[in-house]
């Protein structure tokens, strides 16, 4: 395996089964990184690769839906598909709601499970892309002179540049100038572009994103 190459965990509390979830796991080519209990896998260091959490509901100590709600406050939550023997519909829906991407009630066909972590991972992996993209318009975000920020603010608001000049109390050439750099610094090609990259990091007409 190549360093980017997916990795799914498993968090499986039972000896036998944890080790049948890593052998079928593994047999589709897939790394995979086996854990007894919430508390060891959230003690361990994730590499920076496509993951997913295969998640049995009832461990010991810090239950599998407790790691979920511990999972889901961290900024790179973890796609979680959970496995039960004793799984019921309020647990499951909740778990769905909470953004476990499946529950599969035990015994699970080995299918079932194969296709929901190809599922998981393709979600982790857009995941990982739009916060690659979110990362890249803040740092140009934050390139901006105060004005500019204010200039932008304005222009994503759909204020013309001669109104933005009376918001601002400039002149409109001066906006004119402060919006075209505006553009080049948030490398946007076009309006609705530049309204789009806003949405992303934040930024309404009353205020601009909170500081990182």
């Amino acid at each position: 395996m190549k360093t980017g190459d997916p990795i799914v965990f498993v968090v499986e509390d039972d000896s036998s089964m944890r080790e049948a979830l890593t052998d079928l796991i593994t047999s589709v080519g897939f790394l995979v990184e086996p854990f007894k209990s919430a508390r060891e896998f959230l003690e361990h260091r994730r590499s920076d690769a496509p993951a997913c959490l295969v998640l049995d509901v009832r461990l010991p100590g810090l239950s599998g839906l407790d790691l979920q709600r511990e999972l889901v406050r961290t900024e790179a939550p973890i796609p979680i598909i959970f496995i039960t023997g004793h799984g019921d519909i309020p647990m499951s829906v909740r778990a769905i709601k909470e953004g476990a991407v499946d529950f599969l009630a035990k015994p699970f066909r080995d299918q079932d499970l194969l296709d929901a972590i190809q599922h998981a991972l393709e979600i982790d992996r857009a995941a990982r892309q739009e916060r690659t993209i979110v990362t890249g318009v803040r740092r140009r975000y934050e390139s901006l002179t105060k004005r500019e920020r204010e200039v932008m603010r304005l222009v994503v608001s759909g204020l013309l540049n001669k109104q933005i000049a009376g918001e601002l109390g400039s002149s409109e050439v001066t906006v004119k100038m402060h919006r075209g750099q505006v553009m080049r610094k948030m490398k946007a090609q076009s309006l609705v572009q530049l309204v789009r990259m806003s949405e992303k990091i934040g930024i309404t007409s009353e205020a601009a994103p909170p500081d990182q």
